[in-house]
């Protein structure tokens, strides 16, 4: 199978950055330790904007990201920053080798 690449913007609530990143950065630490098809998690701040955080994710195939999606870092995350998440979107692509 294909390996896959996630491109996610993530609306973040005003003031609530540092928190966000830290809960975010805790996240990345657990994929990349106890998931092996979690390959590779980017986080990006842009300079400009606090309120906008942006993922670039590659799992081995889908299902490494359903493992992702569905096991229990990313519900941690998820309830963590469930007050201040306004806005998430995410893109699927296949990376070209």
């Amino acid at each position: 199978m294909a390996k896959l690449a996630l491109i996610g913007t993530i609306g973040v609530a005003p003031g609530r950055r540092d928190q966000f990143l830290s809960s975010l950065l805790a996240h990345k630490t657990r994929c990349l330790k106890d998931e092996p098809g979690t390959l590779q998690m980017e986080v990006l701040a842009p300079r400009e904007d606090d309120t906008t955080m942006l993922l670039y994710e590659v799992y081995r195939d889908d299902g490494a990201f359903d493992v992702d999606r569905c096991g229990p870092s990313f519900a941690q995350w998820r309830e963590e920053t469930a007050e201040m998440i306004v806005k998430f979107s995410a893109t699927r692509y296949t990376p070209v080798e």
